[in-house]
């Protein structure tokens, strides 16, 4: 199938006498082999017609702008295909020229071929009309075809007197029916009739067919414009012409990738990757003057928070399927970093914060003041990591004896209570953790006490405590704890243990490791705990990853449970199934899972945790 079609009308702007056609009207499609995105439906027909099987009614639906009235005409068109010389006998799809009434079919005109707008002529009358006129043979074509566009607006008395006309119409009639609300048909109607959904046109194929428009109306424009532009049409030809029109009309000349988000009201994409690769580190000052700065030059709020709400869908989509990163619709920045995020960032905080933007976009719509509501919402996400899930909010109720959570100091001095202690790490050989849970009104439904501190306030004379990290789990803990989750996945998943020495860090990098992480580990470290860090790449093979010790326990503790009788049992009388989670109910000691508050769905030490 080819990506455009020919303008039925040749005639182009700028001729003299000619009046401007949009390019929505002057490249509708006029055959099949113009259709784009919709290869089922030619599929079906075009077998139809070479075997003779003709439904005597389609139903046609799906979003506007994706080519149902159109496609009703290309039928109509198919149906009465006819040559001068006699020599096309009968219904095809293959139409390389004009027929005898391709013209009139394509321009509404032909008599033979009644179109019905059922928005405006929605009563039993109107039907009646159609009923008295079906049983005379047509006048010049070989089929008398019935169009009706929005049938869904008839009303109920009308579709009552269509039903024995539509079960049993004359030889000669065809109908075709086109809907955006096929659940309002009834469906004594959807019975009668072959019913085709036309789907959405992917944004790259819809890339490729507004680029070969732009070529042959002589216009210049950037790749990266023809995907805002298929991206915001949602699937929709007709939308995405309109927006071709509108923006070689706004930029009066080559067609920029700014100019089309000036047009449309959209952020700049890197701008809100940079929003997003600031909240996702916890950096709420760096957050907060990036949105600053959108607002500043005529951001809407309500859009940052959209933008930002549908990159963290595309971080998600390619998290779950890489492949969804290689869609030419996204520019490259967007893609490449996005393909970092997925790999950096656990589900759990993705859909936190994607729950967390579409609350707030309603907060910040209702608003008297939107920029301040939107920068609340921002700090919410910032402290995503923080948020407790339910079961374990109830560990930790059940841990402190039913009393208030305890908030580390760290967490205290964070949120800039005076006199809050900084929070000093157990010593131990084990995984034990970096801070006691986080308290959080929302993730106790708003009821739980004030938190209480967890060590009284220093002596304003003692000097600066030192943070003290024994083993590498815990300095892991410890970006989780910081928010910093970009750092704490590359030391999960990127970085294989050879020694560790208090001050002191010896780690393989794995391929996907990226350069310029090691530079500013030593300085963070620095930062978070108090003393000096030495961070050395070396050439030996080291430890397993702890993401894949992780994942080889996982595996192994599914093994064990399908190796279990009562499993077994089950596996025996559900056949196809399997274990894909294996789960304590009753944990032995909650305490040792050390990052269940820190935003990573595994636990980085390897061990079982709580969920696996």
């Amino acid at each position: 199938m080819t990506d455009a079609g020919a303008p039925s009308n040749p005639d182009s702007a700028g001729q003299a006498g000619t009046p401007y056609r949009v390019l929505a009207r002057k490249y509708r499609p006029s055959s099949f082999d113009d259709l784009i995105g919709q290869d089922a439906v030619v599929r079906t027909v075009s077998n139809a017609f070479e075997t003779g099987r003709i439904p005597q009614a389609w139903i046609l639906t799906g979003v506007r702008g994706v080519g149902k009235t159109t496609t009703a005409r290309i039928l109509a068109r198919a149906l009465n295909y006819e040559m001068p010389d006699g020599a096309v006998k009968g219904p095809t799809v293959h139409m390389p020229t004009l027929g005898v009434h391709c013209q009139a079919i394509m321009e509404s005109r032909h008599m033979d071929v009644l179109e019905m707008d059922a928005a405006s002529h929605t009563g039993v009358d109107d039907v009646r009309q159609i009923n008295d006129s079906v049983r005379y043979a047509p006048a010049s074509a070989r089929y008398k075809v019935y169009i009706i566009d929005e049938v869904h607006m008839l009303s109920t008395a009308a579709f009552n007197a269509f039903l024995k006309t539509l079960e049993e119409p004359p030889e000669h009639a065809k109908f075709v029916f086109a809907t955006t609300e096929i659940r309002k048909v009834p469906v004594t109607v959807l019975s009668r009739c072959q019913r085709f959904d036309l789907r959405r046109v992917e944004a790259d194929v819809l890339m490729k067919h507004l680029a070969n428009i732009a070529a042959k109306e002589n216009v210049e424009i950037e790749p990266e414009a023809l995907g805002i532009i298929a991206r915001a049409a949602e699937g929709s030809v007709r939308d995405s012409l309109s927006l071709l029109d509108q923006a070689i009309a706004h930029a009066a000349g080559t067609v920029k990738a700014d100019a089309v988000r000036q047009m449309l009201g959209l952020a700049d994409r890197t701008r809100v990757i940079d929003l997003f690769d600031s909240l996702a580190r916890g950096d709420i000052a760096s957050a907060f003057k990036e949105f600053r700065d959108q607002y500043d030059v005529g951001a809407d709020p309500i859009v940052v928070l959209s933008d930002l709400a549908e990159f963290v869908n595309f971080v998600t989509r390619v998290k779950i399927v890489p492949a969804t990163a290689d869609n030419v619709a996204y520019g490259e920045t967007e893609r490449v970093r996005a393909r970092d995020f997925a790999s950096k960032i656990s589900m759990r905080v993705l859909s936190r914060m994607w729950q967390m933007l579409l609350k707030g976009i309603t907060e910040v719509q209702a608003a008297t003041r939107p920029a301040a509501a939107a920068e609340m919402v921002l700090v919410r996400i910032a402290y995503v990591a923080d948020l407790p899930t339910p079961d374990e909010a109830l560990r930790m109720l059940e841990h402190n004896g039913g009393g208030s959570p305890v908030v580390s100091g760290a967490s205290a001095a964070r949120s800039g209570a005076p006199g809050a202690p900084v929070a000093s790490a157990a010593p131990a050989a084990s995984a034990a953790p970096m801070r006691a849970p986080t308290s959080s009104p929302s993730a106790f439904g708003g009821g739980a006490a004030r938190p209480q501190m967890a060590a009284p306030a220093p002596d304003p004379q003692a000097a600066a405590p030192q943070l003290r990290i024994t083993s590498f789990t815990q300095l892991v803990a410890l970006a989780g704890q910081k928010r910093d989750l970009m750092t704490k996945g590359a030391l999960e998943g990127d970085m294989r243990l050879v020694r560790f020495e208090e001050g002191r860090l010896e780690v393989a990098l794995e391929p996907s490791a990226s350069k310029t992480m090691i530079s500013e580990l030593a300085r963070k470290f620095e930062l978070w705990t108090g003393r000096r860090w030495t961070v050395i790449v070396s050439n030996e093979q080291g430890q397993p990853t702890l993401r894949s010790v992780n994942q080889a326990a996982k595996q192994e503790h599914a093994r064990s449970a399908e190796a279990d009788p009562r499993v077994q049992e089950v596996l025996s009388r559900f056949p196809g199934a399997k274990v894909v989670e294996v789960r304590r109910l009753a944990p032995e000691a909650p305490e040792a899972n050390i990052n269940a508050d820190y935003g990573s769905d595994d636990p980085p030490d390897g061990s079982d945790g709580d969920d696996l």
